[in-house]
């Protein structure tokens, strides 16, 4: 019977995840900013990535330090961002973050490197309608 053992490793895996929470916000907490990013994104939570970019948005020179922030972004980190931002786009609220951000990415990434992001053609296709 194998359901103890299932039942620890789900335990353990909601522990961590608590303890991650806990991690992003502090980090928020701290105005850490690129490595909350970095966690948000990691989690899978696109309302937290969202949440970071406003606050680094906020701050003074937030457009400098947003582009810095996601020039540092591994590859598989900014194709989730841009995943995330295909959906900010489309809601009025969010749509200047998500402006930020895709100016951000055009201006720091090569074409040729954009075109191998997983995703990128259903993203352009979503966020043409909205841009």
């Amino acid at each position: 019977d194998v359901t103890e053992i299932e039942e620890k490793e789900e335990q353990a895996k909601q522990e961590e995840q608590i303890i991650k929470e806990q991690e992003l916000s502090n980090l928020l907490h701290e105005k850490r900013y690129l490595r909350a990013l970095g966690l948000a994104i990691s989690l899978g939570r696109p309302h937290t990535v969202l949440t970071v970019v406003k606050a680094i948005l906020k701050e003074p020179g937030g457009k400098k330090h947003l582009e810095e922030h996601i020039a540092r972004l591994q590859k598989d980190q900014k194709e989730a961002v841009l995943s995330f931002l295909v959906t900010w786009n489309t809601n009025s609220r969010n749509c200047h973050e998500a402006q930020a951000v895709i100016e951000t990415l055009l201006k720091h990434e090569a074409p040729d490197n954009l075109l191998q992001y997983s995703g990128i053609k259903s993203a352009v296709e979503s966020l043409l309608p909205y841009t």
